[in-house]
């Protein structure tokens, strides 16, 4: 099986798609300035729009690791986006842990793995 990815630099690839499965980048928002929430909502239109982008969707989201800055500061408000975000029924595997991000205006980051259709 081939290995295809995109939106690749030097460093990384948004997407890594192998083997029926899509691995995205650790994706953040838009607006660093903006409270987890906002964090959150700009990160997940990310994650969908990446999904998209390999040839799959929300729905087929297998596992999510969830590095927040502050987990008791922030775990709340991220869930409440979350929780809109995700469809019933579709809920992946995942873990949601406290981390140093590379950025001190990062509040949020997601790691995602997914099935293609």
């Amino acid at each position: 099986m081939s290995v295809q990815r995109q939106l690749t630099n030097e460093r990384m690839s948004q997407i890594v798609a192998h083997n029926g499965t899509v691995y995205l980048a650790g994706q953040v928002g838009d607006d660093m300035a903006a409270g987890i929430e906002q964090q959150t909502r700009e990160t997940l239109n990310n994650i969908e729009r990446l999904l998209d982008l390999a040839g799959t969707d929300k729905t087929r989201i297998l596992s999510v690791t969830i590095y927040l800055k502050d987990i008791d500061a922030h775990f709340a408000g991220m869930n409440s986006v979350w929780d809109k975000w995700l469809p019933k029924g579709v809920a992946p595997a995942r873990a949601t842990v406290e981390a140093k991000l590379c950025e001190p205006e990062i509040l949020v980051e997601f790691s995602v793995t997914a099935a293609m259709p």
